[in-house]
């Protein structure tokens, strides 16, 4: 599936609380002041973006409208996608060329860390990458079973041991195969535990050691943060408190097509524009992860 095409169909809920809003406010456009920035900003807001991010948006379009004499509503629409553009823009996001690639996948129980690896695993394999699955999440109840089915679904080895086995001996043992059978990409699966932050952190830390220390020279480390786009503006609370724990590389943005809070991202990378996103996951099947583009997403709002 195409970025756009899949977008289009997993922001379908979301473009109606902001497309549709935004389209309608439109077709009453008499001139940019004080009182259409005003509304502007509520039906950001109202849309799940925040309100500093909101606020944001609303003086940028006042700026450049004052600067290039806009009078137009299309003119308008065509400067609000290009201003939510940019704040979703990251220079220098994923690229499947690398040569080989470490990646850990973290992020709270129930966001969809399991379906994302393995959508994640195929779109490597489909780039022609060797990929090697780690079940190191061995403290959820049937959570290496879970990821075993699914790395049976897209033919991927994986590492795996019993519930409740020490994490760190499953990613330290899946180095050694990664190593010694020269796979390309592997993907750790980790404990989502948010709310003891003590021990996720402890865990998190031993994890990226063992790594440093053991991963091959010509591998490259990300963490990957799995967020759940139904939570709306909480995402922005887990980019937060998993940024205290660990250091992260982008974001997973999945369950895209269930909500209306798709907005709430951008306030994710307004807060956060260190941090981009890289996938977006837009449906159950394998095939339903995109990688992402910060201009058709924010084209896909008004399509």
């Amino acid at each position: 599936m195409g970025f756009f095409e899949g977008l289009k169909k997993g922001l379908l809920k979301t473009k109606e609380e902001i497309s549709k809003k935004v389209n309608q406010f439109l077709s009453s456009f008499r001139s940019v002041d004080e009182e259409f920035l005003d509304q502007l900003e509520e039906i950001l807001i109202s849309s799940d973006v925040s309100v500093e991010t909101s606020i944001k948006i609303r003086n940028r379009l006042r700026d450049v409208c004052k600067l290039e004499n806009v009078s137009e509503a299309e003119d308008i629409k065509i400067n609000l996608k290009k201003i939510i553009s940019e704040i979703l823009y990251f220079d220098g996001s994923d690229n499947h060329e690398e040569s080989r690639k470490i990646i850990l996948m973290v992020g709270v129980n129930g966001v969809g860390k399991t379906t994302s690896i393995a959508k994640i695993a195929n779109l490597y394999k489909n780039n022609g990458k060797k990929v090697l699955i780690a079940a190191a999440d061995t403290f959820r109840a049937a959570a290496c079973e879970q990821i075993e089915i699914w790395s049976e679904r897209v033919k991927c080895p994986i590492v795996k041991k019993n519930e409740g086995a020490d994490p760190g001996s499953v990613v330290f043992e899946a180095i050694s195969k990664f190593k010694s059978e020269n796979f390309d990409v592997m993907i750790c699966d980790t404990a989502g535990r948010l709310h003891n932050k003590n021990a996720l952190m402890d865990e998190l830390g031993k994890l990226n050691r063992i790594i440093d220390k053991n991963a091959p020279d010509d591998s490259k480390k990300d963490i990957l943060l799995v967020l759940d786009a139904c939570t709306g503006q909480n995402m922005v609370n887990q980019v937060e408190e998993f940024s205290k724990i660990t250091k992260i590389s982008g974001i997973v943005l999945t369950k895209l097509d269930g909500t209306a809070k798709g907005g709430a991202i951008i306030s994710v990378r307004d807060k956060f524009n260190n941090i981009p996103v890289v996938y977006t996951c837009v449906g159950e099947k394998i095939g339903d992860i995109c990688e992402f583009s910060s201009t058709e997403f924010s084209e896909s709002f008004f399509d």
